[in-house]
């Protein structure tokens, strides 16, 4: 059953903490003489997002992201499957994050991630079913309801588990996106002429030559 639905699905949406990262949220005191702007606050209230972001001119907030991951953002690229990013937090991390991965969809401060789905459906033009959402906590759960593929991480709340389609082996932050996107591409039967390609795109790496 899960095969038949991932072999559908033509976008991958991913929620971040706990998914891209392990779900930690590292703190730091901002460097003495650096001044840190309140950008993530500007954001949220021009747009009415009802999330919530850490923005203060003393702390910077950081998440730490897998490369495994990275590379899964890369192999969806290569098969033409669009990816986005819904999460409740607003992050300037994250924006850095999905601007360097080329995400097409970016949805930060997002309680009700119901109603980014929604938008990205009417920009791409897909149906709920072509859709498939990485979610691992309850906030996740309504969304995931309407997707075509409901995927949980492994470290997801059991809540959470109950209702998925599948699985991932890998929990978040270690890469559990990965494991969801080689999922949905095996399924496409896809998987190695995706990998093949994703070689083979990669700059060719000369041999020094010792000298004689």
């Amino acid at each position: 059953m899960s095969k038949a639905r991932a072999k559908k699905i033509k976008l991958i949406l991913f929620d971040v903490d706990g998914v891209l990262t392990d779900g930690t949220i590292w703190l730091f005191p901002t460097p003495q003489g650096v001044e840190q702007s309140s950008k993530t606050s500007q954001i949220a209230a021009a747009a009415g997002h009802s999330g919530y972001g850490i923005a203060s001119s003393t702390m910077i907030e950081a998440k730490g992201f897998h490369a495994h991951d990275g590379i899964a953002i890369s192999l969806a690229r290569l098969a033409g499957l669009k990816t986005g990013l819904v999460t409740k937090r607003i992050s300037e991390t994250v924006a850095l994050r999905a601007r360097d991965l080329k995400i097409t969809h970016v949805f930060q401060g997002q309680a009700d991630k119901t109603q980014a789905l929604d938008k990205i459906l009417e920009i791409e033009k897909l149906t709920e079913s072509e859709v498939a959402f990485v979610g691992d906590d309850l906030v996740d759960l309504p969304v995931m309801r309407r997707c075509g593929l409901a995927v949980a991480v492994a470290n997801a709340r059991e809540q959470v588990k109950e209702e998925a389609h599948f699985i991932t082996k890998h929990r978040g932050g270690e890469g559990a996106a990965r494991d969801a996107v080689e999922f949905i591409l095996k399924a496409q039967n896809r998987l190695d002429e995706i990998i093949d390609q994703y070689i083979a795109s990669r700059p060719a790496v000369q041999k020094a030559v010792p000298s004689e």
